[in-house]
């Protein structure tokens, strides 16, 4: 492996500006330390999310805190069943005073991108996503437009709605490097939260602790992190369960194993490591993992839920010594 650059973030600077980032939007996040610090690892890694809840919870908040805290720029696309893949991208218009075509940019070309609701659009507007949380570009009318180096998909949706909405195929679901659920904080935490919106929202109140350049020797940083070949190994051993096992119709591809591995080495940097151990495949396994699989109609049925069976793969795999 090549030597880190001198000008490299250390372990400790890394971890430093993890915990204050994620001190930041705690600020407004109350209670979340466990998903705020998976939220930051994916954003860091270079994945995209998507937030699975209940209404209320504060899923478009975590997002804007994000966005706040490291100064980027943010957009918010509410996706209804009339939505179409132009007003995500963008379309060209006709200038008619210098008689030529602009391309105008869609809300698609920001830092931030929050993708609120995501399956209340149909299958052909969501797939105007597919390109560019794959490959970091869009290509429109011909020509191929990269993206920002920061930009990062929080996709919501709530899974007890069905009204309205589209469930997202299975190439969609594939492009979130995991799923994360906020769920209900206990009751004092509850009675915090109403404290501190007495006068206003915590939103208004915070302000960036991180610059851009911060975030993207953040991002290089995770890069550098040693993932030994026992622990790749482990990985694809436990992706590759996924595909052998009975009750699944469609496991997880290669895609996942490479999440699973950029985010256990984000994971290890948070914790001041410079190398990835077992403990942070396992951590994340199941968010990285459980909404890729497509489970047989009769193992349904009988009850199996794919978050069960990832825990069970992760407990019957071999862990390296």
């Amino acid at each position: 492996m090549n030597a880190p650059s001198p000008d490299l973030l250390s372990a400790s600077d890394a971890r430093a500006l993890f915990e204050r980032i994620a001190g930041n939007i705690e600020k407004v996040m109350r209670g979340q330390r466990a998903t705020v610090r998976r939220l930051l690892a994916a954003f860091a890694s270079g994945g995209h999310v998507l937030l699975e809840d209940t209404p209320g919870t504060g899923k478009t908040t975590l997002a804007k805190a994000l966005a706040a805290s490291v100064g980027a720029q943010f957009t918010r696309v509410q996706f209804t069943p009339d939505l179409l893949p132009s007003d995500v991208l963008g379309v060209s218009v006709f200038n008619q005073k210098e008689q030529v075509f602009e391309f105008r940019a869609g809300p698609v070309f920001t830092n931030i991108l929050l993708a609120d609701e995501i399956n209340r659009a149909s299958p052909r507007t969501q797939s105007a996503l597919l390109e560019v949380m794959a490959e970091q570009q869009v290509s429109v009318e011909g020509r191929t437009r990269p993206m920002d180096g920061l930009f990062f998909v929080i996709a919501t949706q709530n899974p007890v709605e069905f009204r309205g909405t589209y469930p997202l195929p299975e190439a969609q679901m594939d492009r979130f490097a995991m799923r994360l659920s906020l769920g209900y904080v206990d009751a004092d935490t509850e009675v915090a939260v109403l404290e501190a919106q007495d006068l206003g929202h915590p939103l208004t109140s915070i302000g960036a602790v991180a610059s851009r350049e911060d975030v993207l020797a953040l991002m290089a940083r995770v890069r550098q992190v040693r993932l030994a070949n026992e622990l790749r190994h482990y990985i694809v051993e436990i992706v590759q369960k996924t595909r052998s096992a009975p009750q699944v119709l469609l496991g997880c591809g290669p895609r996942a194993s490479l999440a699973l591995a950029h985010l256990a080495k984000a994971l290890a940097l948070f914790d001041g490591s410079d190398f990835v151990r077992p403990e942070h495949v396992q951590a994340l396994a199941e968010s990285v993992l459980a909404h890729r699989l497509v489970l047989e109609p009769q193992a349904k049925f009988a009850g199996a839920s794919a978050t069960a069976l990832i825990a069970d793969i992760v407990r019957e795999a071999k862990v390296p010594a």
